[in-house]
């Protein structure tokens, strides 16, 4: 029997999960869901804000080739490489989601109507490259709503604060540590400084931080089902709301210093903190366990599809569940490293694995393309 309080909770859960000052970002893309208007309708009736993709999203909709083939004919025609081929298809699709958002956009003060294109997963480790490769994404998708996603990685800390320093908004994506996020953030905060030195705007620069949730959980909980006594099985489902957790409170620190303070008097926005990865992998575990569980304000929590439909068919909102919970989630990662669990190793290796998960999406999509494009007649190099 559902009591009054979870009835109320449950009604309306995706207004609500707004209300508490949560925005809610699809994390998926495709040219058919834009062209059937179904990207307008989430917006409409499900309070989609904005829209992230990544290779392996791409790899999806592309690889299928549906609604992709006149495109891909004319590209054939001209003969284009594959490289080029697969920028100007992510590009268009990205570009139409903008349009489709941009209301959004005007009436958030920018705030949301977002919509993210990562930067190729081969350049990861490449600086130069990467900043490079944002500004052309930024020229080429042109429009004020769009986002370029820059990994986390130790090449792409300085290429964050180049791109930002230019006054193109910056979707952070790929972190997994606190020490990682804390440097992420002092990034964005160097990036605003050079920006405010070239006497850009900072109003109109925005960012997001992409910390990713559900992995982590997926690679402890193996870790402690190996394990398998009473005190490691019970520790199972916690590390990542633990981990999500210290990083909020790391991000009230840093937007309540000093240096941020003559930003925010120059008019700059916070880089709001982005639960990434909040599909659940373990079907033991609620499937809205990463948007109930991680709502504070001025978040963004990026869902797949069956997490949003999930979320507005029984999603629990309760009101902030981040902010009180420090304590608990320091004791919970401490419990955990005390069962010889390596926080430093895992979140490195999931690093790792993210990075080189998007590379062979990326490399499968380039085949697909490939492919399609000599069924047209045409050698793509």
């Amino acid at each position: 029997m559902i009591t009054v309080t979870e009835a109320t909770a449950t009604a309306g859960a995706l207004k609500r999960l707004s209300d508490e000052g949560v925005s809610i970002w699809l994390d998926d893309l495709s040219r058919g869901r834009i062209e059937s208007g179904n990207l307008a309708e989430l917006v409409e009736t499900k309070h989609v804000v904005g829209v992230t993709t990544n290779p392996s999203i791409f790899q999806a909709a592309i690889g299928s080739g549906k609604g992709y083939e006149e495109q891909l004919t004319d590209l054939a025609t001209r003969g284009v490489t594959v490289d080029e081929a697969v920028r100007m298809m992510t590009t268009a699709d990205v570009r139409a989601a903008a349009d489709v958002l941009r209301p959004v956009y005007d009436t958030t003060g920018g705030r949301d109507g977002r919509v993210s294109i990562e930067v190729d997963p081969r350049l990861a480790h490449d600086t130069r490259a990467t900043i490079a490769e944002a500004r052309q994404l930024a020229w080429l998708v042109d429009r004020p709503n769009v986002m370029i996603k820059i990994p986390a990685t130790k090449a792409g800390l300085p290429a964050i604060t180049e791109v930002i320093g230019l006054g193109i908004s910056v979707n952070v994506t790929l972190i997994f540590s606190l020490e990682r996020y804390r440097e992420v953030m002092d990034a964005y905060l160097a990036g605003l400084e050079k920006a405010a030195k070239k006497g850009l705007d900072l109003s109109t620069i925005h960012s997001v931080a992409s910390f990713f949730v559900s992995r982590v959980d997926s690679e402890i909980d193996k870790r402690l089902t190996v394990l398998g006594t009473d005190a490691a099985l019970a520790l199972k489902g916690r590390a990542a709301l633990a981990n999500a957790r210290l990083a909020y409170e790391a991000y009230e620190e840093v937007f309540a210093g000093q240096r941020w303070n003559s930003l925010g008097g120059a008019r700059a926005n916070k880089q709001r903190p982005l639960w990434a990865s909040t599909g659940v992998k373990d079907p033991a575990y609620k499937d809205t366990l990463y948007v109930d569980d991680l709502v504070a304000p001025g978040t963004v929590n990026t869902m797949p599809e069956a997490t949003l439909n999930a979320t507005a068919d029984h999603g629990r909102i309760t009101g902030d569940t981040v902010t009180g919970g420090y304590a608990q989630a320091r004791a919970d990662l401490a419990a955990v490293e005390a069962l010889g669990i390596s926080y430093d190793e895992v979140v490195q290796q999931l690093e790792d694995e993210g990075v080189a998960k998007f590379e062979v999406a990326w490399q499968d999509l380039l085949d697909a393309v490939t492919k399609s494009l000599n069924s047209k007649g045409v050698d793509a190099e």
